[in-house]
C-alpha cells in the first residue's frame, strides 16, 4: 500500500472521530436543554401549614400563593400544595409537622414561630420557611437573622414600638378606655419578654392593663367573663398559635362580653377585632415566596437571610365597634389603610 493512500485513509479516520466528536458535542448541546427543562418541569410539592382550619386561614395566605405565581410556580402544573390544618390546638400541632414532614416536601412553609418549631423537631433536612411575629432568634428557628445556620428561614413581622404605638391608637379610637384587659398565651414564645413590654408600653399610654394568661383555650371564655365582672370593655389579644387559628371562636366570646378586641394582625380584624395594628401579614406572605422561590431553584435556606417587615398596617372593623356602643372619629377612621364597615 502507498504511503499517500494510508495518509489519506488515516486522514479520513481521523475526520470521522472529529465529526463524530463534534456531533457528539453538539448532540449533548442539544440535550442538556431538554434535560434541564425536564428537571424544571419537575413539580415540587410545597406543604402549606395552617394554625387554623385551612378553609378559613386561606384566604390571609393570598399574597403568598399570588406571588408564588408571579414568580412562575403555577399550582397544578409545575407546584403542588399540600395544605395541612393546625385545628387551633397545639394537641394536634406535633401530629401536623409530623404528618407533613412525613410526606417529604421540597419544601414546608410554616405560617408561625409553633408552627415552625414544632416541624423543626421533626427534620433537620428538609427546607422550611416560615412568617413569625416572634422574634425567630429567641424562638430558637434560626442562629441569627442574617446567617440561619439550619434548614429553616422566612420573614419576620418585627414588633418594634407596634405594641406601643398600638396603645396610643387605642386612647385616640376609644378615649373612653383607660383600663383594659391583655391575654397572653404561656406556650407562645418568649411570651414572659413580650408580658413584661406590653405593660410597660401600656403605662407609658397611661393605660393600666389587666393581665390574664391561659394554657387551654377552654380558658378564655373564663377570661373574657372575668374581665366583664371587672367592667373592663377592651382587651388586647397579643400573639399566639391557639387564638389566631380560633379567632373567630374567640371574637364570638368577646362580643358576648361586651368587649372590643385589640390585635396585632389584619386577620384579627376581618374576624371582629375593634382595630388591629402591626406588622403587614400580606407582606410577609410576599417575602416569605420570594424566599421560597429561591430555596426551590436550588438555594440554601442556611444562607438566606431572615427578612423583616417593617411596614405596618391600621386595620378598623367600625361595624363591629358601632354593634358594641363605640364611635371611633371620624379623623381617625381617615387615617386607617382600611376600614371594615
Amino acid at each position: 500500500m502507498s504511503s499517500a493512500s494510508s495518509c489519506s485513509k488515516d486522514g479520513e479516520m481521523r475526520g470521522n472521530v472529529r465529526r463524530r466528536s463534534l456531533l457528539g458535542a453538539l448532540g449533548a448541546g442539544l440535550l442538556a436543554p431538554r434535560l434541564l427543562f425536564a428537571q424544571d418541569a419537575k413539580t415540587r410539592t410545597v406543604a402549606v401549614l395552617f394554625a387554623g382550619d385551612s378553609e378559613d386561614d386561606e384566604p390571609s395566605l393570598r399574597p403568598f400563593f399570588a406571588k408564588m405565581a408571579r414568580l412562575g410556580w403555577l399550582e397544578g402544573k409545575n407546584v403542588a400544595y399540600d395544605r395541612h390544618s393546625g385545628k387551633g390546638t397545639r394537641e394536634f400541632l406535633a401530629t401536623m409537622a409530623s404528618t407533613a414532614a412525613g410526606r417529604e416536601p421540597d419544601l414546608i412553609y410554616a405560617t408561625s414561630a409553633s408552627i415552625a418549631a414544632a416541624v423543626l423537631k421533626e427534620t433537620d433536612s428538609l427546607p422550611v420557611v416560615f412568617a413569625t411575629v416572634a422574634d425567630p432568634v429567641a424562638a430558637g428557628l434560626v442562629a441569627s437573622l442574617a446567617k440561619p445556620g439550619r434548614n429553616a428561614t422566612g420573614a419576620y413581622l418585627a414588633s418594634g414600638d407596634a405594641f406601643a404605638k398600638r396603645f396610643a391608637l387605642v386612647r385616640q379610637a376609644l378615649p373612653q378606655v383607660k383600663r383594659m384587659g391583655a391575654v397572653f398565651d404561656r406556650g407562645a414564645p418568649d411570651y414572659r419578654g413580650r408580658r413584661a413590654a406590653h405593660e410597660k408600653a401600656a403605662r407609658a399610654a397611661g393605660l393600666a392593663l389587666v393581665s390574664a394568661e391561659f394554657t387551654n383555650f377552654e380558658a378564655i371564655a373564663k377570661i373574657f367573663a372575668q374581665f366583664r365582672r371587672d367592667n373592663l370593655i377592651a382587651a388586647e389579644i397579643t400573639p399566639s398559635f391557639a387564638l389566631i387559628g380560633r379567632r373567630l371562636e374567640v371574637a364570638t366570646l368577646a362580643a358576648r362580653n361586651d368587649i372590643a378586641l385589640i390585635a396585632h394582625r389584619a386577620e384579627w380584624a376581618e374576624a371582629g377585632a375593634v382595630l388591629s395594628y402591626g406588622a403587614d401579614v400580606g407582606e410577609a406572605h410576599r417575602r416569605a415566596a420570594q424566599i421560597a422561590d429561591r430555596i426551590l431553584r436550588g438555594a440554601k435556606p442556611s444562607a438566606i437571610a431572615v427578612q423583616q417587615v417593617r411596614k405596618y398596617e391600621l386595620v378598623v372593623n367600625n361595624r363591629v365597634a358601632s354593634a358594641l356602643g363605640f364611635h371611633i372619629p371620624k379623623a381617625f377612621l381617615q387615617r386607617a389603610h382600611r376600614v371594615i364597615n
